[in-house]
């Protein structure tokens, strides 16, 4: 796990901000989940490993009791001696399928691949509860609904696991139910993701497991019942409705929306009071999230610990300006050495790539004053 990662993780690590996150960015705003109800789950909960889904099927078809009083009933028979021939049947049956898939468990569990989640959580709802886990994504992950359904599958078959190592312990359950592992009863806690995506372009991948499956040429009849996998996405810098959020991941969604536009930014950081009272942990968020590095070297702490981000709003406005008339340098010497070296003919298209691209003055600086001495467009592509 990268160092961003590990920052992301360390914000949203708040229970306040996590329910918050979730309310505003599932729920509209609606106060669903508080920070009480939320329990902490190592991520490894969430990890897709074979050896999750072994404990599930346990020995597959070894791992049975049909039929073990011999009788054709499937019941088990108690042969006088304190003890059911059925009982001992189905130990001595699961001990040899144990036996016999030993080594496959061994190489399975030695290929596994670990799937961890960023965060996850275990939400309260009265008796019943569900899993939360957010996944952070700096760029377009374009097997995503997989890559979900692969975490959201393997919490599911921890939890099977669970309930199969109780079925299989009791004594009243059915034959079904035993070979199960799961019983009639039984149910699963529901489990979400939510992507967060803090990438600067648009998401273009897929939001669905159907988007990413080819079903050209398969007939409706048959296309109608491929399941589909949803995820639910949340691209960070196109979020606008940033009311819904209580705590400052209101601030560090609106800075990460106008992390491009800093007139626009220190408008809002002017006009709202929490720019001026910043948790330091919301700030490196806010510099982590916008790749913004400069500001950890202005960062001043007041004399509550609180950070205020007026003044630095004003430095981002100030280097956006020096910014733009670099640009504006930059693109004002472009056109003169393309109209230089047009005097010569027409101007190779790798040539014009290259200087179209080049955004070093310094290094366009050197080669206007090329084209200026230049005698032809040779000379001036070796001088290059």
């Amino acid at each position: 796990m990268g160092r961003k990662d590990l920052q992301k993780k360390g914000y949203l690590y708040d229970p306040e901000r996590f329910a918050d996150l979730v309310n505003g960015v599932v729920c509209a705003g609606r106060q669903v989940l508080a920070a009480e109800d939320l329990t902490e789950l190592d991520s490894q909960a969430g990890q897709f490993s074979i050896a999750a889904y072994d404990e599930i099927v346990g020995g597959g078809s070894e791992n049975t009791r049909d039929d073990v009083s011999g009788d054709g009933t499937g019941r088990e028979q108690n042969d006088g001696s304190g003890g059911s021939t059925g009982e001992s049947t189905r130990r001595d049956d699961i001990n040899r399928g144990h036996g016999r898939n030993r080594n496959i468990r061994e190489t399975k569990r030695a290929n596994r691949k670990d799937r961890r989640r960023d965060l996850l959580r275990r939400a309260a709802f009265g008796v019943n509860f569900m899993v939360i886990g957010i996944e952070n994504q700096e760029d377009t992950n374009y097997l995503m609904p997989l890559r979900c359904m692969s975490y959201d599958t393997a919490e599911y078959e921890k939890q099977a696991a669970q309930i199969r190592r109780k079925v299989r312990k009791s004594k009243k359950v059915t034959n079904a139910e035993f070979l199960s592992g799961f019983a009639k009863d039984s149910r699963l806690h529901p489990c979400v993701t939510i992507v967060l995506y803090y990438g600067e372009d648009c998401w273009d991948g897929s939001t669905s497991l159907r988007e990413i499956l080819d079903l050209e040429g398969i007939p409706p009849e048959l296309r109608a019942e491929v399941n589909d996998y949803k995820i639910h996405l949340c691209e960070v810098r196109k979020f606008e409705n940033t009311e819904v959020f209580k705590t400052d991941v209101k601030q560090v969604f609106d800075c990460l929306r106008y992390a491009k536009e800093p007139e626009k930014l220190y408008q809002l950081v002017a006009n709202d009071p929490a720019y001026q009272a910043m948790d330091p942990d919301t700030y490196e968020a806010i510099v982590e999230y916008t790749g913004m590095n400069e500001l950890m070297k202005v960062k001043e702490y007041g004399e509550d610990g609180k950070v205020d981000m007026n003044e630095i709003a004003k430095g981002l406005i100030e280097m956006g300006r020096r910014d733009g008339i670099e640009r504006g340098v930059g693109q004002g010497m472009i056109k003169a050495i393309t109209e230089l070296l047009e005097d010569f003919g027409q101007i190779p298209q790798r040539v014009l790539d290259l200087i179209q691209n080049q955004d070093d003055p310094a290094t366009l600086s050197r080669w206007l004053k090329s084209a200026a001495k230049a005698e032809n467009l040779a000379e001036f592509e070796q001088n290059m």
